[in-house]
């Protein structure tokens, strides 16, 4: 093994040759010294033990690179040999190559190593698939969302844009009939005139006539019966309030039409705003009067390029929702203003309940609603944010819990080059 002659050795300390390149104390040596731990951790290291089942005895292994001309790995095994007093007389050492068993551990290790490399690679691709899949779930998940979100607000303005062509055709054949009742009305304040006229006359005549003519204590009686004085007093005021509502009618109407036309071919059309607000507050007035007082801070605006059907939409929206959140006779404020030459802004303030910060959060995400189960689809303010969004504006939410709310739209007043300037 070593290539060193045994006569060399033999009866020799000379033992260490067949190891080492100076000399040292073999395993043998150390235990027939009775040297300690400290000695065998001094020329082992870590590389001894004693063995279980024979406490006296040392066994070690090391590697050798030059061998009898080869690398080697070597196992050796130490065990003395005592007297009858329990003294040490002798060492038997036991010396074998294990080189073949070392290169077959390392074989297998490398291939543990590598198949345990190989699983961890499986692992964290399988884990990295999974993060992929839950991630693609996640965002699969989120487009379905976003579709059945998208699908409920084109319903829904399909709904609105139905309601609006509804709300026009209404609109037309009701101002036919109002027509006809405004000109009736004024043909028949003409017409009382002329018969006003003709009692005049005749009672101009009863002077001449006796005081006890049958035909005109007829007439007196006639006159007395129907309270012709007061019919007199009041006809014009019948005809007056009759005019009134008739017009107020046609002026709903005008307003209906105005708020409700559909946008056809989606073109940006110059419009004023402040006429779109009023013709809304009209539509919506039922909703208001008997909640708020509005007030009207009005400034100047110019005309803005804009959807204005869609605009009106909104400020329904905000109209109705301020004065859902008032519970006791409140004001909702209506405030314009021009902020800079390319921007205007519209305000509706309200005194109502207010909203939570978490409420504020959330208010212009789909079928998201305060209100109770039946009073509101949570799309309202939802479709205005888009409608905002698509004219380029921003709405900004100012909000106080028990105080009330302000909505604050900000539009730019063109939308792009314009081929032929505003309407004055």
């Amino acid at each position: 093994m070593s290539g060193i002659p045994a006569q060399q050795l033999v009866g020799t300390r000379q033992h260490w040759a067949s190891f080492f390149d100076e000399p040292r104390p073999l395993m043998a040596d150390l235990i027939l010294d009775e040297a300690g731990d400290e000695a065998l951790n001094h020329y082992y290291g870590d590389r001894w033990r004693r063995p279980a089942h024979t406490p006296d005895a040392i066994e070690a292994e090391g590697f050798y690179p030059n061998l009898g001309g080869a690398a080697r790995w070597i196992y050796f095994l130490a065990a003395p040999l005592r007297d009858a007093g329990g003294k040490i007389i002798a060492v038997i050492e036991t010396v074998q190559d294990i080189t073949e068993r070392k290169q077959v551990e390392a074989t297998l290790e490398a291939k543990v190593a590598a198949r345990t490399e190989q699983l961890a690679t499986d692992i964290a691709q399988r884990e990295q698939a999974e993060l992929e899949l839950l991630k693609r779930y996640a965002e699969l998940t989120e487009l379905n969302c976003q579709l059945h979100d998208a699908q409920e607000q084109l319903v829904q303005s399909e709904r609105l844009a139905s309601i609006g062509q509804l709300a026009a055709g209404v609109a037309h054949e009701i101002n036919n009939p109002i027509g006809y009742v405004l000109s009736n009305i004024t043909s028949l304040r003409g017409y009382l005139g002329d018969i006003y006229r003709l009692f005049d006359a005749f009672e101009a005549l009863e002077g001449d006539r006796p005081a006890n003519d049958p035909a005109l204590l007829a007439v007196r009686q006639l006159k007395q019966a129907v309270d012709f004085d007061f019919l007199k007093e009041d006809l014009p005021a019948l005809l007056r309030e009759s005019e009134e509502g008739a017009s107020r009618v046609r002026k709903i109407v005008a307003d209906l039409k105005d708020f409700s036309h559909a946008d056809q071919a989606q073109e940006w059309v110059w419009a004023n705003l402040v006429n779109g607000i009023e013709s809304t507050l009209n539509v919506v007035n039922n909703e208001i009067k008997y909640k708020a007082e509005v007030v009207r801070n009005f400034t100047e605006l110019p005309s803005i390029e804009c959807h204005p059907s869609q605009l009106n939409q909104v400020f329904m929206n905000l109209l109705v929702n301020a004065a859902h959140a008032i519970t006791a006779p409140g004001t909702i404020t209506i405030t314009t203003a021009q902020p800079d030459p390319e921007h205007v802004q519209i305000s509706i303030s309200d005194t109502g309940c207010g909203m939570t910060e978490d409420v504020r959060a959330r208010i212009f995400e789909p079928f998201f609603t305060t209100k109770p189960v039946g009073k509101g689809t949570g799309l309202g303010l939802s479709l205005s944010y888009g409608i905002i969004q698509q004219h380029r504006g921003q709405i900004d939410i100012d909000s106080t819990p028990g105080q009330g709310t302000t909505f604050r739209i900000t539009l730019p007043i063109r939308q792009q080059a314009p081929d032929t300037p505003p309407a004055a």
